[in-house]
């Protein structure tokens, strides 16, 4: 009996002094959060967005609005390479983030397809927004004529067509010539392309608007 019972004994001290060592760890290091710069090991990242020859006269004129955000809110460097014809950013040592400079690239990418400098700057305001790009050819092969009158049908009398989507859509939407810019978040991009590939089907305005009223009431309900 005796034997049996010592083991026990010597558990429990051994158990009271495991406790005692716990209690004796050292406090946990705190280290501060990496700067944007460190994160990539000390290396300038850099991107470049190219200018089409189009909108080079409009990049002249936005210049300032598309340079003070950049540089003072979002910390990166911007210039325009006259030679190259592209805009380049890079990151500062005091850059907060590392995807800011992936978002101000979008930004700038974004008004070169056309968007205006007031839509395309909401890409630096929020996460959950994209720029999505397609052809007409993409959704049906349409040749002379009738490819005029399929870009007619996208934009309708003085653009009501094409507000009409954007206003109910909570999106942005570029024409041009044969290709389609949508900026938005990834579900009201989804609706404004279904609508705008049934235009270019053939499907009329107003039975569009009516299937458009009844997507964007279901999707009120949702949230």
């Amino acid at each position: 009996m005796q034997s049996s019972e010592a083991p026990a004994s010597m558990e429990v001290e051994i158990a009271q002094q495991d406790k005692k060592s716990l209690g004796a760890l050292p406090s946990k290091p705190k280290f501060e959060p990496l700067k944007a710069h460190e994160m990539s090991g000390g290396q300038v990242q850099f991107r470049k967005v190219s200018v089409p020859s189009h909108r080079y006269s409009p990049l002249k004129k936005a210049w300032m609005e598309i340079y003070t955000p950049i540089y003072e809110q979002m910390k990166i460097d911007i210039r325009m390479n006259l030679k190259a014809r592209k805009v380049e950013l890079k990151t500062r040592s005091d850059t907060p983030d590392v995807s800011n400079l992936q978002k101000c690239a979008d930004f700038v990418h974004a008004f070169m397809l056309g968007f205006d400098v007031i839509d395309a700057i909401a890409l630096l305001r929020l996460d959950e927004l994209y720029v999505e790009s397609f052809e007409i050819k993409d959704v049906k092969t349409l040749r002379g004529e009738h490819l005029s009158r399929a870009i007619g049908r996208l934009s309708g009398k003085g653009g009501k067509t094409k507000f009409a989507i954007e206003n109910a859509t909570k999106t942005r939407i570029v024409i041009a010539d044969t290709k389609i810019h949508i900026l938005g978040s990834f579900q009201n991009i989804k609706v404004a392309r279904d609508s705008l590939c049934s235009l270019i089907l053939g499907s009329p305005a107003g039975k569009v608007y009516s299937k458009l009223r009844q997507v964007t009431a279901r999707l009120a309900e949702r949230f």
